[in-house]
């Protein structure tokens, strides 16, 4: 029997910096990583788990290949060539040459809330077959996972400290103490989704196979977390659930404190801002700090802009889980500001950028992204500033465009909606119910209408891709990004990005 519970785990950090992560049994007493004939031994950090090993890869000439090649790795335990739970033994990942496109997936939300939803699915994991399939055919260099990897939501029920501590008035609930009982069931919980939920042959071999840059969402918590009101957000036993979500999030998702992409690394926040070829990838954590009244501290923003800042050519890539550039939720949540069900809805609503509270952190966000992108404009003079943000979260594809106009030029920052890989897309009466309380216009983002916002429609589809998805980007000959989604039934969204 292997002892690799789970893994590898590939990661990207750096234009040629790689890292390798491994699960195993905690009787391993030494890793090491076998690639590209180099050896690098691993170190470990003890989980409920088991041992979490990481190791750092710097590829033979990822550095100065004119043409891109396969790194092949193995993993030694305790000296021993070892194979994970599909006995596979030998992985590789493709490094693209210095001057080639590299070929990049998006996906988000990863799994369903319920059991019963999962239950409906006819094949849960078709898309991340149809993934493994085209890396096969073309390799991906890059996968980017934009939130809601694994849904922990299942806790309340499954933890019977927790499952009883849910049935309490709120007044008793943000009263209690988060016991050792809770914490230990808690800690098994959240060590056992992820040595569960990634085991899926399909995207294990993905996880294995192309590198990865995640950033979580609420899910990767549980449902909501951070758009509560503020006694529960700050409860102790909220508090303690997410301290030990963080701590394995922090594990399987950043790769450890280690990660040389983090813009802090003290565990305060996840943001991560990695350069590959002509690409700057910056992924914000929009959860650790987030609270009804705020997205992200003063101290992160700092931090971020400081680093877009420094950001002045090549493209540019943002990972926002949730969409900057979506429907207006404006009229609902005023509704249910002013009614009974205000406290049970008003985590799906607060979580959208565009809620009343979100509002000024967004125009921010906006500003600031075009600010930049008219910095590498000029720079690049031309299409090789381009801006996309990719975001997930709503269960639906989707195109969006922040557009800014001058008299001599056109600033444009395209927005990307991939979600979700297996969670369902909405049904065609919960579609309805949720286009006849929202709507889709043309926002204006300031005083004399040169900036404004909207949703485009994808060529081959409907405005909504309203199926499971995942994309695929690609610059093409033509120089245009080009924007794919994989999605499930017979539609083939597409745009080019110019």
């Amino acid at each position: 029997m292997s002892k690799i519970i789970l893994g590898p785990l590939l990661g990207l950090e750096g234009n040629h910096h790689y890292s390798v992560c491994v699960l195993t049994e905690t009787d391993v007493e030494q890793l090491d990583i076998l690639c590209d004939g180099q050896t690098v031994s691993a170190h470990y950090i003890d989980c409920k788990a088991g041992r979490f090993w990481r190791a750092e890869l710097n590829p033979i000439n990822a550095n100065k290949g004119t043409s891109g090649h396969f790194a092949a790795y193995q993993v030694l335990l305790d000296g021993q060539r070892s194979g994970n739970f599909t006995q596979q033994d030998q992985w590789q990942f493709y490094v693209p040459g210095k001057k080639e496109a590299p070929k990049i997936a998006y996906t988000s939300c990863n799994g369903v809330s319920k059991q019963d939803q999962f239950n409906k699915l006819d094949e849960p994991f078709s898309l991340w077959q149809k993934m493994q399939q085209q890396h096969q055919e073309e390799p991906y260099s890059l996968l980017l996972m934009g939130g809601d990897q694994l849904y922990a939501d299942a806790l309340w029920e499954q933890s019977p400290e927790l499952k009883h501590w849910s049935s309490l008035s709120r007044s008793e609930q943000v009263k209690r103490s988060f016991t050792k009982a809770m914490a230990a069931q808690t800690e098994r919980f959240y060590a056992d989704l992820y040595a569960q939920r990634w085991r899926e042959p399909h995207m294990a071999f993905m996880l294995a196979s192309v590198p990865s840059i995640m950033m979580w969402d609420d899910h990767d918590i549980f449902d909501g977390w951070g758009s509560f009101p503020e006694d529960l957000q700050q409860c102790n036993v909220y508090q303690g659930v997410f301290k030990i979500a963080q701590r394995y999030f922090e594990l399987f998702q950043i790769r450890s404190c280690g990660n040389r992409a983090l813009l802090n690394n003290q565990g305060l926040y996840y943001s991560q801002c990695v350069e590959f070829r002509d690409y700057t990838i910056i992924a914000l954590d929009h959860r650790s700090e987030r609270s009804i009244k705020q997205v992200m501290s003063r101290e992160h923003w700092n931090d971020w802009l400081s680093r877009l800042d420094k950001i002045t050519k090549g493209k540019l890539l943002l990972m926002s889980a949730v969409p900057v550039v979506y429907r207006d939720f404006a009229f609902v949540e005023c509704g249910f500001d002013i009614t009974p069900w205000q406290e049970e809805l008003t985590d799906d609503l607060k979580d959208h950028w565009r809620a009343r509270e979100h509002e000024g952190e967004r125009s921010r966000l906006i500003m600031r992204l075009l600010q930049n992108a008219k910095i590498r404009h000029n720079q690049n003079d031309g299409p090789a500033a381009r801006t996309i943000i990719l975001s997930g979260d709503v269960h639906v594809g989707c195109l969006g465009v922040i557009t800014e106009r001058h008299k001599k030029h056109t600033l444009r920052v395209h927005q990307v909606v991939s979600s979700g890989i297996v969670h369902p897309a909405p049904s065609y009466i919960q579609w309805l119910g949720i286009t006849s309380v929202t709507n889709d216009k043309i926002e204006y983002l300031n005083e004399d209408r040169t900036i404004s916002a909207e949703i485009l429609k994808p060529v081959g589809s409907d405005k909504y891709i309203r199926a499971r998805n995942f994309v695929s980007i690609q610059c093409g000959s033509d120089g245009k990004e080009w924007v794919n989604w994989i999605v499930e039934g017979k539609d083939t969204p597409e745009f080019p990005i110019d």
